[in-house]
């Protein structure tokens, strides 16, 4: 065996749990949704969140390690994610993690949230090798960022409102869909037809990486307003915003790939699953002889195992974070130093 990790991710609605070998890999995966919580809510409610995470990470703790054969002696550290994310659940994971990591002496490594959704695909048999440019796409998030290693990140763009994710849920919602609305508004559009809709792509017609959908979000309002209501109007509307969504998404890549000269990109996050911007991707990489890489669907969410690998890559370059340490809610990508 190689050196042995613990991962622990409670930045916001899913609990993960993950033990991760370097010489045998992920050894053991348990994440816990909170999704059926929040669901009477329309959306994460962070009280609940902090104490679903106090409830659950424990018995999780526990059946990782079972379930990876490991025991606290056999761990070289824990990784937990220090930020971004909500300051309650955060602390949790913070807490605990750095509890267990005093209780079995062994270092302690916060993760940023990001940089471990940035490293997911490093999980799969056919990792990207450096340098990428990666777009992160998530609930909460939306950047473009040129990866020349690890730790050492170019911001290139980012969404200055609405995150892609966000804006998926919140146009679910509008539509009357379920929390949480990402992925059924995307089941929806699978439905839609073109042709009866136009949507904009906002920002494209400027130069620049940043992202805006608050703008979108809006006229799907105004459009769902002024719609009849049927089911089929729905999946059409549904149908056109993703394909807006896509568009966009798919502009600000081909220039990023432009302006850093890379021909390799990496596309990670909540948003990575979803099926047409994959398929889209693809066949933007294939018409510029490029390679696209993606986390396998289950490290697409929030997850243990990208803790796991983002805190074990760090800790063997001899970082370590102290057990004082507090969790940090709001934290730049590209302030992390790079990893030699």
């Amino acid at each position: 065996m190689g050196e042995l990790i613990l991962g622990i991710e409670t930045s916001c609605d899913e609990t993960g749990i993950a033990v991760y070998d370097d010489a045998q890999g992920l050894l053991s995966h348990e994440l816990y949704s909170q999704v059926k919580l929040h669901a009477d809510y329309g959306g994460v409610v962070p009280e609940l969140a902090s104490r679903d995470h106090v409830r659950k990470i424990v018995p999780l703790i526990e059946k990782a390690m079972a379930d990876a054969n490991t025991s606290p002696q056999d761990l070289d550290g824990v990784a937990f994610t220090q930020g971004p994310g909500l300051v309650g659940a955060l602390l949790v994971g913070s807490s605990v993690g750095r509890s267990l990591a005093y209780a079995w002496d062994v270092p302690t490594i916060g993760v940023h949230h990001m940089e471990g959704h940035l490293l997911a695909p490093m999980l799969e048999d056919n990792p990207p090798p450096f340098p990428f440019v990666a777009l992160l796409v998530s609930g909460g998030h939306s950047m473009l960022v040129r990866v020349d290693g690890i730790g050492s990140y170019e911001l290139l763009g980012e969404s200055i409102d609405d995150a892609a994710g966000e804006a998926f849920d919140k146009t679910a919602k509008l539509l009357g869909l379920d929390y949480p609305g990402g992925p059924l508004l995307a089941k929806l559009a699978d439905q839609g037809e073109g042709g009866h809709y136009s949507f904009p792509r906002p920002m494209t017609d400027r130069p620049g990486l940043d992202f805006s959908f608050s703008g979108l979000k809006t006229f799907a309002a105004n459009t769902i307003r002024d719609a009849d209501g049927s089911d089929q109007t729905k999946a059409n509307i549904a149908f056109a915003f993703q394909e807006a969504v896509i568009d966009t998404l798919i502009i600000k890549c081909k220039r990023a790939l432009k302006q850093t000269g890379l021909k390799r990109l990496v596309i990670a996050g909540g948003v990575s699953a979803n099926t047409s911007l994959r398929a889209a991707m693809t066949k933007l990489m294939q018409d510029i002889n490029g390679e696209v890489y993606y986390p396998g669907l289950s490290f697409c969410t929030d997850n243990g195992a990208m803790i796991a690998y983002a805190g074990l890559q760090r800790l063997k370059a001899g970082e370590t974070t102290p057990l004082a340490e507090s969790v940090v809610p709001r934290w730049p990508l590209d302030s992390l130093t790079p990893v030699s």
